[in-house]
């Protein structure tokens, strides 16, 4: 059982590694059967059986961030959850727990404890969460994503990734992904995105900087997400393609010779994988773990780094501008965002889960 609803930051790992488990041959009793946990909120809803896994669902358990009347609720959706997340773990005769943290993953862990089940950890973020901090303490094995990451025993595997995206040739892709979005074949494209959403200050500084971006040949591709509507440049050239959502996030990476996003996570891993630097924007707000997840990548000199405040059309003109227009610099920097990448982490993960299986 794998659980890691709520977000894509731990849903995509939670599927990657599910991914590469039904791939496993040497698995103890044959390939393994895997079922994902989650609840009716999360994005898990429409991801888990897009990629023809199956999910089922337990109550949520959220944790005020502030002490409220809320949390007066807590221990008794806890037991609920981990009383259902006891009987799924019964009926589905499951041999091991792996949790991606969230309101999913600690109801799991204390059923796996109560039942047990031997557990398996993976943190996402270099400054893990309450589940998994919960969870280490009871774990038979702990994955992460970032070296140095405060978890006891901590094992560093990287985050894991689809095939689609650790397996991608950008160089091979690129005409094709290009003609895919409308860009041209020959032209330095910059590519914007904010995750799922959007991030309205990524799209007021893109869309600022418009003119200038033009003005030295360098084409855009911009997810705007998909409630931005608002967000739009007049047709031009070089062409500035705005669009809600990339369905296609390998065709954007292969098209692009740098990224302005969030950093995410799953963001910051998957331009590693793929060789693609990105100027970093972490979101202003929680405990500054976006801009942790990013700093590996461009200490290593594979990315640049903004705060939000300071994010500006006068910035992007004045600082990636130049590097767009500076093929050694790409390179340098394409070299350097690859080597800072994990690409076969889900293998690493599978490697691991399946040897506590054994054990």
């Amino acid at each position: 059982m794998l659980a890691g609803g709520g977000t894509g930051g731990h849903i995509e790992p939670m599927l990657a590694l599910a991914d590469a488990l039904v791939r496993r041959t040497d698995a103890p009793g044959g390939t393994p059967r895997v079922t994902c946990l989650g609840t009716a909120r999360g994005m898990e809803t429409r991801l888990v059986p897009a990629r023809g896994h199956e999910l089922r669902l337990i109550p949520p358990v959220p944790m005020p961030r502030k002490p409220t009347p809320d949390l007066l609720r807590v221990p008794g959706r806890v037991r609920r959850a981990v009383a259902d997340t006891r009987a799924l773990l019964a009926e589905l005769e499951a041999d091991v727990v792996v949790g991606f943290g969230g309101y999913v993953a600690l109801p799991a862990y204390l059923a796996a404890r109560r039942a047990g089940i031997p557990v398996v950890v993976h943190e996402q973020n270099p400054l893990p969460g309450l589940a998994n901090r919960v969870g280490a303490r009871l774990a038979a094995a702990v994955a992460v994503t970032t070296p140095g990451t405060p978890l006891r025993g901590a094992v560093h595997v990287g985050m894991p990734l689809r095939p689609s995206i650790t397996g991608l040739d950008r160089a091979a892709l690129r005409a094709e992904a290009r003609a895919h979005f409308g860009l041209h074949a020959d032209r330095p494209t910059l590519l914007v995105f904010g995750g799922s959403q959007g991030a309205r200050s990524l799209n007021t500084a893109a869309t600022g900087a418009a003119a200038q971006l033009r003005a030295a040949g360098i084409q855009v591709l911009h997810a705007r997400g998909p409630k931005n509507t608002e967000v739009s440049v007049p047709a031009g050239e070089p062409p500035y393609v705005v669009v809600d959502y990339l369905d296609r996030m390998d065709l954007a990476y292969a098209a692009a010779d740098l990224a302005l996003c969030r950093s995410g996570a799953v963001s910051v891993a998957e331009l590693s994988a793929v060789g693609l630097p990105g100027a970093f924007v972490p979101l202003p707000i929680g405990n500054g773990e976006q801009r942790r997840n990013a700093l590996p990548v461009v200490e290593a000199g594979g990315g640049l780094l903004v705060e939000d405040a300071e994010l500006s059309a006068a910035w992007i003109g004045s600082t990636l501008v130049p590097v767009l227009t500076d093929p050694a610099r790409l390179a340098e920097l394409s070299r350097h965002a690859a080597a800072a990448g994990v690409p076969d982490a889900d293998e690493k993960l599978a490697d691991l889960t399946l040897s506590v299986v054994r054990a």
